[in-house]
């Protein structure tokens, strides 16, 4: 055999050996992890874009392990987090942060991008978001990586077994509907008509996720928004009693996408959508804050104006000492401790919380 056959022949087989390793070293360490949304459950995408809507400076994160910012709309952890603190999966990076890559890639990915909503035109305000469709482009994109490192079938398996987050329709009202000045969507619909224009296009999304591969999805609704301390304020609340339109409004959209989420089930012929009823849990601490070892639950935390609900939280704000003792962090967003007791009773709750199964059980079945 000639020296150059030779030499051919061994370095095939280095090409062999080093794919191979390549291969068997990254591999799923658990059930991946996927969150598209808003605000709400955004990890940190918007730190990586010229937008408005940002929380990437004091003092967000004040109570994280690093007290420093993330691009959490949150004093600490948000609910992602929690939520999959509590199931036991691994932690998952923005999509957008240059550290998600290799074996991290594996764990999932959160795509959420704080302001936007159901429909195009909700948070144009905000300038450059990641909008719905645009998260689901990410998520193909993702696929293809994630192809590369485990091959088409692992890769199917990975986001067929995942859990995967969404959370829509809150920026739809408070950053569309209800601004304070007269809206386009405003002039176009009453309340119910609107509600189901935002039903009948997040059908459309969950269809589309379906298609994608997602094969367990919690879909939350949206908080009572009339209660929340920005509404608070714009409306004038005397004496903390919740905004009635908005209100109305977050009810009747949630008895929608409930109903809505049933159908889907039956359509697909299997419990693929889990439905959380963030309304419910919300209110039960705004009604009855001190059992939940609350002080308030109209004050914000961190703001300015009446409820703290005027504006943005930002270091010239007012903050409170002990963020354990509210419900709200900001003008919109729960307390990392109001999160937690959310996702608790996701984690062991009835149907009046969650449905058609509670996650407790969507552990023990998968």
């Amino acid at each position: 055999m000639s020296n150059l056959r030779i030499i051919i022949m061994y370095t095939i087989l280095l090409f062999l050996f080093i794919v191979s390793s390549s291969t068997m070293a990254a591999k799923p360490s658990g059930r991946a992890f996927f969150v598209f949304g808003d605000s709400l459950v955004d990890s940190g995408n918007n730190n990586y874009l010229l937008t408005l809507a940002r929380a990437d400076s004091p003092p967000y994160g004040i109570d994280s392990p690093s007290h420093q910012p993330s691009g959490r709309f949150s004093n600490g952890l948000n609910f992602p987090d929690l939520l999959g603190e509590a199931m036991g999966l691994n932690p998952v990076l923005p999509y957008l942060s240059p550290e998600l890559n290799g074996q991290k890639l594996l764990n999932g990915a959160n795509f959420a991008s704080a302001g936007i909503g159901i429909l195009n035109d909700t948070g144009i305000q905000f300038a450059n978001i990641v909008r719905i469709h645009k998260q689901f482009e990410l998520f193909e994109e993702y696929q293809k990586r994630v192809t590369v490192i485990i091959g088409a079938s692992e890769a199917k398996k990975l986001v067929n077994k995942a859990i995967v987050l969404i959370t829509l329709g809150g920026n739809d009202f408070v950053n569309n509907y209800f601004l304070p000045t007269l809206t386009i969507r405003r002039q176009q619909f009453s309340v119910p008509d609107f509600c189901q224009v935002l039903i009948s296009d997040y059908r459309i999304i969950l269809t589309n996720l379906y298609e994608l591969g997602a094969r367990r999805v919690i879909v939350t609704g949206t908080g009572p928004l009339g209660c929340v301390p920005a509404e608070l304020a714009y409306s004038g609340s005397k004496n903390g009693e919740c905004a009635t339109e908005p209100q109305k409004a977050s009810s009747m959209f949630n008895s929608l996408l409930f109903e809505m989420i049933k159908g889907l089930n039956t359509q697909v012929g299997s419990d693929i959508y889990i439905g959380a009823n963030a309304f419910n849990k919300n209110i039960d601490m705004i009604v009855n804050p001190k059992q939940f070892g609350f002080v308030t639950s109209t004050m914000a935390c961190c703001g300015q104006g009446e409820y703290n609900g005027v504006g943005t939280c930002t270091t010239l704000s007012n903050l409170c000492s002990n963020r354990d003792e509210y419900l709200f962090w900001d003008a919109y967003h729960p307390t990392e401790k109001a999160n937690r007791i959310i996702v608790q009773q996701l984690i062991n709750g009835s149907n009046n919380y969650i449905f058609p199964m509670n996650l407790s059980s969507i552990m023990a079945i998968d």
